[in-house]
């Protein structure tokens, strides 16, 4: 299959009601399917939602977190994908039978879970297990890969999940419009969201500007530019717990151009068909090419001090 139209979407999620997003998942599947899509993407933890977990203990983390592929939301999202016969991918806290926890994103149809990918640089909750492997999957004859929110930071993760074979990579964020090191950051005052109907340029300009979409533009569009792949962006809209997020979810092609994004404030989706002849056309399939691991093959693979421990309840995913 030279073509695959895929879908990626926005929702506001619920803290902890995996019920309520669950309905949301299906809702927008199932129109998402009516338009043709084969695929749709969802956020990072779009089934339990993820900010309030920072302030959950192992005990309660255990509580909301669930086997994959056996708990119960899995086998709902398999449900919903058999029901309308579309690929999903969706979020989640999983635990396994040792009580270790996880951050994965999971990929289901039909026929049942097709692929989970730990997040690899996880850092909401002190309790959460990193994961150890790149994830390739196969959707419908294309390769794709999985990354999740600070996985994308990593420039390696990306060009080494192209290298294993990726032609589309799914990033699903739960990102933007908090604090961080960087110029212009910080949260977006929920107020704005509050009175988005009655002042919609003002929470307009706050989600686009510096706080969201103008520093996503700084890196987005590179890596896809520079991997050559089709990158699919999906993001939250709306409360986070306390914390605003400005959705922006998009479908980029190995040009790093945008093929289609969510713009409204509402729970939606749009959708892209994608084609194989852009891969090979795209600029970074030639660099990629041209490489030459000879010279800095022992540079990339250096050890260096890790912070990751030491501030992951300060950083976020900016």
């Amino acid at each position: 299959m030279d073509k695959l139209k895929i879908a990626t979407a926005q929702f506001e999620h619920k803290s902890g009601d995996k019920a309520y997003n669950l309905t949301i998942i299906e809702r927008l599947a199932k129109e998402a399917a009516a338009q043709g899509a084969e695929v749709i993407a969802f956020h990072e933890c779009s089934i339990t939602a993820y900010t309030f977990a920072r302030n959950l203990d192992k005990q309660q983390m255990l509580a909301i977190a669930e086997f994959v592929p056996d708990g119960e939301s899995t086998q709902k999202l398999i449900a919903i994908a058999d029901k309308y016969n579309i690929t999903i991918l969706a979020g989640l806290f999983e635990k396994d039978e040792n009580d270790k926890l996880y951050k994965p994103y999971i990929s289901v149809d039909r026929n049942g879970l097709i692929a989970k990918h730990r997040k690899l640089h996880p850092f909401i909750n002190p309790h959460l297990t990193a994961g150890q492997e790149y994830t390739i999957l196969d959707i419908k004859g294309w390769k794709c890969g999985i990354l999740i929110c600070y996985d994308n930071n990593i420039i390696e993760n990306v060009r080494a999940t192209k290298l294993l074979g990726a032609e589309i990579i799914f990033m699903p964020h739960v990102t933007m419009c908090t604090p961080s090191s960087r110029p212009g950051a910080g949260f977006v005052d929920p107020q704005l969201w509050l009175n988005r109907e009655n002042e919609p340029m003002s929470l307009r300009l706050e989600f686009n500007g510096m706080k969201g979409r103008s520093w996503l533009m700084k890196w987005l569009p590179a890596r896809a530019y520079d991997n050559a792949v089709y990158v699919v962006f999906a993001n939250p809209i709306g409360m986070d717990d306390d914390q605003l997020k400005n959705g922006c979810s998009m479908i980029l092609d190995p040009f790093g151009d945008i093929l289609a994004e969510c713009h409204t404030f509402e729970d939606s989706f749009v959708t892209s068909l994608v084609t194989r002849e852009k891969l090979m056309q795209a600029g970074g399939h030639r660099y990629i090419s041209a490489r030459r691991p000879d010279l800095y093959r022992e540079i990339i693979g250096q050890q260096h001090e890790s912070l990751h421990k030491v501030v992951w309840l300060l950083a976020d995913d900016n």
